[in-house]
């Protein structure tokens, strides 16, 4: 058997610093627990050292491309991961697509992956692949929330003038088509540029229209303003659904008490694609996700984070390619190794085989609520329509 060492490098794009730093923590978290997995990996009969780079996106664009080129022209990455930010991750994938360095992301509706590369549905990448859910499995979940609540409803949209508002107005791949189908009324609210100074028009229009839901894909501090706002005006939804920055704790991303009161009093739902109670395992040391829940908290003070998951599953996905490409030396055979894998993480099974589009490895959603709790708030799982093996937590309550 040969075990003559040689050296491989993962390189890693996250953000240190910037606005999205709160968004970082998972990764930078991941990366230092699996640190032991992550000295060297077996490749058939060779071993291989593994060192793993991390450069600072510094939650901007221009910073995140010159990272890449930093892993791969001085790091000598064979394979680079990255996740968090609108901008900054289709810009992490678009330099190592002209690198020819195979990347792997996650955190990021797959369509909105797609159309902020400048391509469509269908289109094939060489080099960079992802793993997500849609904006139509979202747009699921959150009906089956609506629908606890009696319904159909008219639901003010509360969306914004960039990417992720225009996609979700997007005839055929936003929320018309699923919300539609079922008998809902979409009622856009108006457009609003992040970060918002005032919603008035947007709470007119919902009052004009009588929408008692309201959908979003807003950060803490611009939902938080709205609620304010259309409590100000007598208004006072019965339920929020809210995709993007909500999917982490609000203490999480913002330090603002007046933002954690408004939240925690306005019961916001949202997405769940990773919990402690999900029953899925790491390939790499055998953790479950309660186990990895845990041990964040222990080691950081702070509560779980549902990227924590997606992280962990990024570092096994890679290390996995590593281990089976023909020749993990090889840029091209790494990305081959991508396409071709059908994996089990701790985020669930991985198929970039049989995903929506060329590139893409689909995640399940299930739906959950931040109920206010006493150590702050408390994410859960209120429906598992799409994911039976996902055990539910707790009642979607209305406000």
């Amino acid at each position: 058997m040969n075990t003559s060492s040689a050296q491989l490098t993962i390189g890693v794009v996250a953000p240190l610093t910037g606005r999205l730093a709160p968004l970082g923590k998972p990764l930078s978290y991941v990366l230092r627990a699996l640190a032991p997995q992550l000295e060297h990996v077996r490749n058939d009969s060779r071993r291989y050292d593994l060192t793993v780079a991390v450069r600072d996106s510094r939650s901007d664009p221009e910073a995140a491309r010159q990272a890449v080129h930093d892993l791969v022209g001085i790091d000598k990455a064979h394979i680079v991961l990255t996740m968090a930010g609108t901008q900054v991750l289709p810009a992490v994938a678009d330099a190592c697509e002209e690198l020819e360095v195979p990347c792997l992301s996650t955190t990021f509706p797959w369509q909105a992956y797609v159309h902020s590369r400048g391509v469509g549905p269908g289109h094939s990448f060489r080099w960079t692949y992802h793993f997500a859910w849609g904006l139509d499995d979202i747009a699921t979940v959150f009906t089956q929330l609506w629908e606890r609540i009696d319904g159909p409803h008219a639901v003010g949209c509360l969306w914004n003038d960039d990417l992720q508002g225009s996609l979700l107005r997007h005839e055929e791949y936003g929320f018309a088509p699923v919300t539609s189908a079922r008998g809902h009324t979409l009622v856009d609210l108006g457009p609003y540029r992040e970060p918002a100074t005032d919603f008035r028009q947007q709470v007119d229009r919902m009052r004009e229209h009588g929408a008692d839901i309201v959908t979003s894909a807003a950060t803490a501090a611009d939902l938080a303003l709205f609620h304010h706002q259309a409590r100000q005006a007598g208004l006072r939804p019965r339920l929020i659904t809210c995709s993007r920055w909500l999917t982490y704790p609000h203490t999480h991303t913002t330090t603002a008490p007046d933002i954690h009161a408004e939240l925690a009093d306005a019961r916001v739902a949202t997405l769940v694609y990773w919990s402690p109670g999900h029953p899925y395992r790491s390939s790499l040391n055998g953790a479950t996700c309660a186990d990895l829940a845990h041990a964040y908290q222990q080691d950081t003070g702070e509560s779980w984070l549902q990227p924590l998951g997606l992280a962990h599953a990024l570092v096994e996905t890679a290390h996995h390619a590593l281990s089976t490409a023909d020749d993990p030396t090889d840029r091209a055979a790494l990305a081959r190794a991508i396409a071709g894998t059908t994996f089990s993480t701790i985020a669930g099974t991985l198929d970039w085989k049989q995903g929506p589009t060329p590139n893409i490895a689909l995640l399940r959603l299930s739906g959950g609520q931040w109920h206010p709790g006493p150590r702050g708030p408390r994410l859960a799982v209120v429906t598992n329509t799409g994911t039976p093996e996902v055990p539910v937590t707790g009642e979607l309550l209305p406000t």
